[in-house]
């Protein structure tokens, strides 16, 4: 899969900007605040129908403008695929691939798969669990449509449940059995989602390894343990259990939506732990074991965006990641850095064409 060209108008800081990609590597280089994550941000954004790095989806608009436009053009399995994606303020985004609107943004999910590596995964590492969640939901659900409708399902179905807890506080009343309805469909949902998580690491957590040791040297060892409610008990009696508690709190405390992975090196959270190479390299590893799973599950080559992939890291490590996309396995690459030089040369060491473009 292929992205042969890009098309903005009014996003972000661009009024109107069209780039023709070459198949392998494109190289985004200018000054800090001239646009170049931006152009990488349009690119996540046509294959997850949102931005990478502004949840608010009319922030993504140009200033002082009404709407945005993102149009790509892509080549898939000897097809040409147009996907266009606009906002106007207002109104409701509307994502189209060929002409044709989607009715469910969740219908395209998957259809380009795409993985990022940026100085705002370190997220994953300081932030709480939620973060760490949408991680993995991300990564499956490119590859399992049922595996994101049931967790719509789930989240619907939670919040309904809370909405419930509250109202039982508010109003001095509860009735068992309306709350029955919510556990048992909770339960459904819940023990389906639970076993794709455990399956998708028990394959994800091998790959993942083996990346950061190619990064490191084998130098360290690191380890990502899943932590979930749902290895104690099945969540139905988890519920029951819990319910004088979720009526003090008036919120739902048990299920898979408490799930957490624990990044550690050396036996030690990474977070406390971990120097800012280690935690860039641990990030990395994650993101390439994504790409890695992706590929397997789909049979294509997902697009890999590095933005800012050179901060913080040494020459070493930099070399190691170099070295790992100078082969077939990986498709086309775009790369964004502060410095043109360093770009090329280090695009230089690979057997692939390039492009450089300078903003």
């Amino acid at each position: 899969m292929i992205l042969k060209s890009l098309s903005l108008l009014n996003y972000k800081n661009f009024d109107s900007k069209t780039f023709a990609f070459n198949d392998k590597i494109n190289c985004i280089v200018g000054y800090n605040g001239i646009g170049k994550t931006n152009v990488l941000d349009a690119i996540y954004h046509l294959s997850f129908g949102k931005s990478y790095f502004n949840p608010v989806a009319t922030q993504n608009i140009k200033h002082d403008e009404d709407f945005f436009v993102i149009h790509g053009d892509y080549e898939k399995e000897n097809k040409l695929e147009k996907v266009v994606i606009s906002l106007k303020r207002g109104q409701t985004k509307v994502i189209k691939r060929n002409g044709k609107a989607y009715e469910k943004f969740s219908e395209h999910i998957g259809f380009l798969p795409l993985v990022i590596i940026s100085p705002a995964d370190r997220d994953l590492i300081i932030e709480g669990s939620d973060t760490r969640r949408k991680f993995i939901d991300s990564v499956i659900s490119q590859s399992d449509k049922n595996y994101l409708s049931n967790l719509i399902n789930y989240n619907k179905i939670l919040a309904q449940r809370n909405a419930l807890l509250k109202y039982f506080a508010l109003n001095h009343t509860f009735n068992k059995d309306t709350l029955e309805v919510y556990n048992n469909q909770l339960n459904e949902f819940g023990t389906v989602i639970f076993e794709k998580r455990h399956a998708f690491l028990q394959t994800f957590i091998p790959i993942f390894k083996a990346r950061y040791e190619a990064i490191s040297n084998g130098n360290e060892v690191v380890e990502l343990n899943y932590h979930s409610d749902l290895y104690e008990d099945n969540l139905n009696t988890l519920l029951q259990k819990n319910i004088n508690k979720d009526k003090t709190l008036q919120y739902t405390s048990v299920g898979i939506h408490k799930d957490d992975l624990h990044f550690n090196i050396e036996n030690h959270p990474i977070k406390k732990f971990g120097s800012q190479g280690q935690q860039k390299s641990f990030l990395i590893a994650l993101k390439l074991a994504q790409f890695d799973f992706i590929k397997a599950q789909s049979n294509v080559n997902p697009i890999l965006l590095l933005d800012d992939i050179f901060d913080k890291l040494d020459e070493n490590r930099v070399a190691q990641i170099i070295k790992l996309v100078d082969n077939e396995n990986f498709g086309q690459l775009f790369i964004s850095d502060t410095h043109a030089e360093r770009t090329e040369n280090a695009v230089k060491q690979v057997h692939q064409s390039y492009e450089i473009f300078k903003l």
